[in-house]
């Protein structure tokens, strides 16, 4: 892992959150006296070790939260570090989790840009797939393998693509915001931290 050079960390640790994280800055770090991510911060309180890609967080959610974590400014950063300790235990089982994700990000980018097709196109395509997955045994390696394939390629762009809209959005960092803590709520939900979500369906 690698820090970007020219980045400093944001100074402080925010109220309620434990002592012993690192402070809240943007991107990428090699040592925790540097600063963290919202992931890295995640991963300590999971495992501790200092990882982006902790193993508790589906890659998806994790994907979000760098983005978000990169994206908004310093009082927008600090008043979501919080979250960290829900991320460190957000793992979805079910195979309609990324497309059901991926889909509420992209309808997201839809209510700041309502007249983008491509957006709507995207909307469509994540929820036809998670449908066809929504009763879907776990399956085996090849499964496993094609939902790999669609979150490395389709899934993912569209991700990316929905976030670029957002971060250009005159209030991005409240959008991004609101839309990361319901990611998490929801992925605790299905992960079994609280009841199950009836509009953000995720089979276990």
């Amino acid at each position: 892992m690698t820090a970007l050079p020219g980045r400093r960390a944001s100074v402080g640790s925010p109220a309620g959150v434990p002592d012993s994280l690192p402070v809240p800055g943007r991107f990428a770090h090699l040592h925790p006296d540097d600063g963290a991510c919202l992931m890295e911060a995640a991963a300590v309180l999971s495992s501790g070790r200092f990882t982006d890609s902790p193993a508790g967080t589906h890659p998806a959610l994790a994907a979000l939260a760098r983005v978000v974590n990169d994206s908004v400014g310093d009082d927008a950063r600090r008043a979501l570090w919080p979250l960290a300790a829900d991320l460190a235990d957000a793992r979805p089982a079910g195979r309609d989790y990324a497309p059901l994700l991926v889909g509420a990000v992209v309808d997201a980018a839809r209510l700041a840009r309502p007249a983008s097709r491509r957006a709507a196109r995207h909307g469509r395509a994540c929820r036809a797939r998670a449908a066809r997955l929504a009763h879907a045994s776990p399956g085996g390696p090849a499964a496993r393998i094609g939902d790999l394939l669609w979150w490395r390629g389709p899934g993912r762009r569209h991700l990316e693509q929905a976030l670029g809209v957002l971060c250009a959005a005159p209030d991005a960092d409240q959008r991004l915001s609101e839309l990361l803590r319901e990611a998490v709520t929801r992925a605790r939900e299905c992960t079994g931290g609280g009841a199950r979500s009836r509009e953000f369906r995720c089979n276990r």
